[in-house]
C-alpha cells in the first residue's frame, strides 16, 4: 500500500506531497524539492538559526506559532500544521486579504529595513522568522514585546556582521508600525480539513509511522523494534545532517495525544514524553520560578520548540541539561510496552553511556515530577547551575542542580543531580550523605565540596579538562552556599547580584 501524502498548509492553501522519504529534512524539502531558497542552510545543526521557519498548530481553539530549525526538523513532522518561510510573509492571502503589491512588506520585515537590521543578509531570513513568531504570539494577542523578551526569543539566531543592537531595535519598532494580523479563524478552519497521515501497513519497506493513540504506538514499537524512534528530532536530525545516517523506518511519538499532555496531580506533575521542552520548562518554572534562567539557557528557543522532554531524557546523553534537574527534583519515569507499564527513579534509568533500561519494545511515556511540598519550618534551597563556554545556546561543560531542605540550622534532606561529570547523568549520593544531618555552615560546605570532587572522575574532552570540571564542581557548591545567604548591601539598595544573568545590563549588546 502506498504511503499517504505529507499534507500541510502554506500560503493559506493545502499542500500534498507524495513519496517524501521518511528521513527527509524540512530544509531539504524546502530548498531542493520546492525551490524555496530564501530559507538558508547554515550550520546544519540547529545552532545558527539561518534556516528558521515558523509552524502554526491549533492549540485550545487558537493558533500557536513556533519558530523551529528546519535543518534538523523532519519533513513528515509538520503534517497537519501550517508553515511559513521568509518568502511567504508578503504572499500569504491570510495576512494580505486584499492582495500585496511587491513593494509592501510585513511589519517584521519593514522594521528590519527601518532599523538597518541586515548587512550581508544571510542570517536575516532566520531573524525575520523568529520575529514573525514573536509578532504573532505576542503583539497580535495584545501583549507588548520587551527588549529582554526579544533577546530571549532570538537566542537561537546568530549574526556575525550586523550586530544585535539594530535587530533588537527592529523587535521594538515592529510594534509601532501598522498592524497586519493573520486571519486565524480562516486558517484554523483549513487546518481541520488537513489529514494527519495514518499509519500505513508496513513490512520491511520504508515508512514514517505516527500513531495517534498509545496502544497503536506501543503496537508499532513491538512490531518494528528496529525502527528509529523520533520526537522533535533535535538529535536524530543531527545524525542525519552531520553523520549522514539514513533511516528507512521511523516511528514518531508526538501524535499520540496523551504523550503531549501535562497533567497536574495533587502529588506530582505528569509530563508526557512528547511535550516540547518549551512547554515542559514552563510547567516546571511555574512551580519553581527560580529555574527560569536555567530553562532559557537550555539550547535556544527554536530547539526547545522542537525538542521534547522525553526525548532529552531517553537519549541518555551525559550532558543533557534536563536530567540533572529532574534527578534533583526526585523525578520518576514511566515506561510502557504492550506488556504493561513500569515506573522507576530517573537516576536508575541509565546503565551506561547513552544506554538505558528500555527494552527493545518499550517506550518512555511520562515523567513524574513531585510537587514542591508546602513550606514548613525551615527553608528549601533549589538552585540549578550551568557552566558553558557561551552563555546562550551552548552545551554544558558541567551542570549541577541542588535541592536541599534546611531546618533548625541543619540540612534535613538533600538531592543533587550532576551532568557532564560521568558517563551518565548522575545523582551525587555521597555528597548528599556528607550534607544530611550536618549544620548549615561553611565547614559543612567545604567537606561536601571535597566529597563532590571525590565522587566523580570526569573525562577531559574538547570542552574542558577533568581537573577543570572537578574544580567547577567544588566552586558551584561554594556558590550555592553564597546564593543561600543574605548578601551585604548599602542601606536602601538591593543586594549585590552573584549570578551572571543578574549582572548583564539590558543595554549591553554586541554592535558591529
Amino acid at each position: 500500500m502506498p504511503a499517504p501524502p505529507l499534507q500541510f498548509i502554506r500560503r493559506g492553501q493545502p499542500v500534498a506531497l507524495r513519496n517524501v522519504p521518511p528521513d527527509r529534512t524540512l530544509l531539504d524539502l524546502l530548498r531542493e524539492d520546492l525551490g524555496c531558497t530564501g530559507t538558508k542552510e547554515g550550520c546544519g545543526e540547529g545552532d545558527c538559526g539561518a534556516c528558521t521557519v515558523v509552524l502554526g498548530a491549533a492549540r485550545g481553539g487558537r493558533l500557536h506559532y513556533s519558530a523551529v530549525n528546519s535543518c534538523i526538523r523532519l519533513a513528515h513532522s509538520i503534517a497537519g500544521q501550517a508553515l511559513w518561510t521568509v518568502q511567504d510573509l508578503a504572499q500569504d492571502p491570510l495576512i494580505w486579504p486584499d492582495g500585496n503589491p511587491a513593494a509592501r512588506l510585513h511589519p517584521v520585515q519593514e522594521a528590519m529595513v527601518q532599523c538597518h537590521g541586515s548587512q550581508c543578509g544571510f542570517c536575516t531570513p532566520g531573524f525575520v522568522m523568529s520575529l514573525f513568531a514573536l509578532y504573532q504570539n505576542h503583539l497580535c494577542q495584545g501583549r507588548p514585546v520587551t527588549r529582554e523578551m526579544a533577546r530571549q526569543e532570538l537566542s537561537g539566531n546568530l549574526c556575525r556582521c550586523t550586530g544585535y543592537r539594530p535587530i533588537l531595535d527592529a523587535a521594538e519598532q515592529m510594534a509601532r508600525l501598522p498592524a497586519q494580523a493573520l486571519d486565524e479563524p480562516a486558517l484554523l478552519r483549513r487546518l481541520e480539513h488537513i489529514a494527519h497521515p495514518e499509519p500505513a501497513p508496513a513490512g520491511g519497506e520504508c515508512f514514517y509511522l505516527a500513531p495517534t493513540t498509545v496502544p497503536d504506538l506501543l503496537a508499532a514499537r513491538a512490531a518494528f523494534a528496529g525502527a528509529q524512534i523520533v520526537a522533535g528530532a533535535t538529535d536524530v536530525g543531527l545524525w542525519i545532517t552531520r553523520q549522514h545516517r539514513q533511516y528507512a523506518q521511523l516511528i514518531d511519538v508526538t501524535r499520540a495525544a496523551p504523550l503531549q499532555q501535562i497533567v497536574q496531580h495533587p502529588e506530582h506533575i505528569a509530563i508526557g514524553a512528547a511535550v516540547t521542552l518549551t512547554d515542559a520548562f514552563a510547567a516546571l518554572t511555574a512551580q519553581w520560578p527560580q529555574l527560569h534562567c536555567f530553562a532559557t539557557r537550555f539550547a535556544a528557543l527554536p530547539v526547545r520548540n522542537s525538542g521534547t522532554l522525553g526525548g532529552n531524557v531517553a537519549n541518555g546523553s551525559p550532558i543533557g541539561d534536563s536530567m540533572p534537574l529532574l534527578i534533583a527534583l526526585r523525578a520518576q519515569v514511566v515506561l510502557a510496552s504492550t506488556r504493561g507499564e513500569r515506573r522507576l527513579a530517573l537516576q536508575d534509568f541509565y546503565t551506561g553511556y547513552r544506554q538505558t533500561v528500555l527494552a527493545p519494545d518499550e517506550l518512555l511515556l511520562r515523567i513524574l515530577v513531585p510537587r514542591a511540598a508546602p513550606a514548613g519550618i525551615g527553608t528549601r534551597q533549589l538552585r540549578a547551575y550551568k557552566v558553558s563556554k557561551r552563555f546562550d545556546d551552548d552545551i554544558s561543560t558541567v551542570c549541577l542542580v541542588l535541592n536541599l531542605d534546611i531546618a533548625d540550622g541543619a540540612v534535613q534532606r538533600a538531592c543533587i543531580g550532576a551532568g557532564g561529570v560521568a558517563a551518565t547523568p548522575a545523582r551525587a549520593r555521597q555528597t548528599e550523605a556528607a550534607l544530611i544531618g550536618q549544620p548549615w555552615n561553611p565547614a559543612t560546605i567545604s567537606r561536601a565540596a571535597a566529597a563532590l570532587q571525590a565522587e566523580f572522575r570526569p573525562i577531559s574532552d574538547m570542552r574542558a579538562s577533568s581537573a577543570y570540571r572537578s574544580a567547577v564542581l567544588a566552586g558551584l557548591l561554594q556558590r550555592f552556599w553564597l546564593d543561600s545567604q543574605e548578601r551585604p548591601h548599602l542601606a536602601g539598595q538591593p543586594p549585590l547580584p552573584l549570578n551572571l544573568e543578574d549582572l548583564r545590563p539590558h543595554h549591553l549588546e554586541t554592535v558591529a
